[in-house]
């Protein structure tokens, strides 16, 4: 793992991909088996079927803008409330997303059935969210520039001709990434996107469930580019220390499809499954003082963190759990998970100063699970392979490996604190990536202990079919309308310690020593 070393990208076009499907509902029984019957109960010789073809291949997914991450102050008492309905405009998206992958037929036999079915409505149901939110915060004596608010209701369909490829490595180097910013990004169609979309028949519009990955979201590692940039050098004053902490791979299947930093109290708020290590009793529904008497999976009995990260699935057909459930095949995450070979969690230093420790329930979240619709600007995504590490990373492709050679997902959590919150309203604004030429904190920001962390997957090499498809295709797990896209990987954590071990790591760090 390296340090916060890399190139800030220029946030990118809107992403969506032109294979976009049906939803795997009970169990991985596909919607298409629907609409393929209702498209040859046509009198006109497979005509609706050509129209629901060409329907299906138009209209990839649903892109709204991301209301938390325009929330950059939100009063404390109001946050559980706010959080709340930020979770149903979750569902709201998840639930239309749904109905847009279910409805093809109609869609064929009725040019404006997207936008009066499905995209009309779901205005009017986030308009209300919106404005519970608004109410929420002014309730508290909070302000809110209502107007603005209300322009976030609109949501708009991303089609197979203006989306871009969605493969590129993206020069970055390992550790780092964006600053906070977010927000929506839009340019020119690209004349890369996938020639055969428009012509593809709705089986092959991409993934076991039907909404993703397809051919172009993977690579042969071997044949990208080295991009990983050189580290900042150290100062006199940098901490060039480590902190290891072993807290095993999830081995216990330890899972969940809550998110507690983001949709507190909301069963199913990540809409994917989760891996956990470390701290054992996360759920929606955890508290500071319900972590601190949790057990851990660490071998240091101290460390109570939370560390948790999207489950990566082999698309092979595997009923797996949660086959019939939300988070699982219900919302398009399907097939075998599985577990890490390792799990490697490492605290290191700042190449420009010193650290403080990290304060007690530090919350911090790393790469954006809705990249697809936000763009790039907080992408974090690092896939390689194994001796690959030091050369190639990659943020918008899966990495198809040589023989011998596994899958790797790295994380490099922001590196710089406010020095006050250990959260905040949009779970970002309280921490930030330093420069990755320098590696300095802006903004009076503090050094803290960097978080890095390197799973391992074993996984036999996808091949790309003739036809378009992908034969043993992996991917992370994601909210449906993402479209299981690479860039979509993320990472989550909560720093809980007892027995003065934050101060431990820092001093670890600030020594130069490697402590475990």
């Amino acid at each position: 793992m390296g340090r916060n070393d890399r190139k800030r990208r220029t946030p990118l076009a809107t992403k969506a991909i032109a294979a976009s499907a049906a939803l795997a509902l009970g169990g991985g029984g596909l919607l298409w088996a629907q609409m393929n019957a209702s498209a040859h109960e046509s009198n006109s010789s497979g005509q609706n079927q050509t129209k629901a073809a060409a329907a299906a291949a138009q209209v990839a997914t649903i892109a709204c803008p991301d209301v938390g991450q325009q929330l950059t102050s939100v009063p404390q008492k109001a946050r559980q409330g706010v959080a709340t309905e930020l979770a149903n405009l979750d569902k709201q998206i998840t639930e239309a997303y749904a109905r847009l992958a279910s409805t093809r037929q109609a869609q064929a036999n009725d040019a404006s059935f997207v936008q009066n079915a499905i995209v009309g409505p779901l205005k009017e149901k986030r308009a209300a969210t919106i404005d519970r939110i608004r109410i929420d915060i002014q309730r508290v004596g909070g302000t809110v520039n209502a107007t603005a608010l209300k322009q976030l209701a609109a949501c708009t369909t991303q089609n197979a001709t203006n989306t871009t490829t969605a493969g590129r490595g993206g020069g970055r180097g390992k550790g780092g990434g964006k600053n906070n910013g977010g927000g929506q990004n839009t340019a020119a169609p690209s004349a890369s996107a996938s020639a055969s979309a428009s012509a593809a028949p709705p089986a092959n519009n991409g993934g076991q469930a039907g909404n993703g990955p397809v051919a172009a979201d993977f690579v042969d590692i071997t044949k990208v580019a080295n991009n990983v940039l050189a580290k900042p050098q150290n100062s006199g004053q940098a901490s060039t220390g480590s902190f290891t902490t072993k807290c095993g791979v999830n081995a216990n299947k330890n899972h969940n499809t809550d998110n507690v930093i983001v949709a507190p109290g909301v069963t199913n708020g990540a809409h994917h499954e989760h891996d956990y290590v470390g701290n054992q009793k996360v759920n929606a529904f955890s508290t500071n003082d319900s972590l601190l008497a949790a057990p851990s999976s660490c071998q240091n009995q101290s460390d109570l963190s939370a560390y948790y990260w999207p489950v990566v699935r082999v698309q092979d057909g595997t009923q797996e759990f949660d086959a019939n459930a939300d988070g699982g095949g219900k919302e398009g995450n399907v097939g075998k998970i599985l577990t890490p070979q390792s799990a490697q969690i490492k605290y290191v230093g700042s190449p420009a100063s010193k650290v403080v420790a990290m304060p007690q329930f530090l919350r911090i979240i790393t790469g954006d699970a809705k990249t697809l619709t936000n763009g790039l600007a907080n992408a974090n995504a690092h896939w390689s392979c194994t001796g690959f590490e030091d050369k190639v990373q990659l943020t918008e492709q899966y990495p198809i490996c040589p023989q011998g050679s596994n899958v790797v997902r790295t994380f490099a959590f922001q590196s710089c604190w406010d020095g006050v919150n250990a959260d905040s309203a949009n779970h970002r604004t309280h921490v930030a990536f330093a420069d990755p030429a320098s590696g300095v904190c802006g903004n009076g920001f503090k050094a803290i202990p960097q978080l890095t962390m390197s799973l391992v997957y074993k996984i036999t090499p996808p091949t790309l079919q003739a036809d378009g498809t992908v034969k043993n295709a992996y991917a992370v797990d994601g909210f449906p309308e993402q479209l299981h896209k690479p860039s979509t990987d993320h990472d989550d954590f909560i720093s809980v310690t007892k027995n003065n071990l934050a101060a431990t790591i820092a001093n670890c760090v600030n020594s130069g020593k490697k402590c475990q």
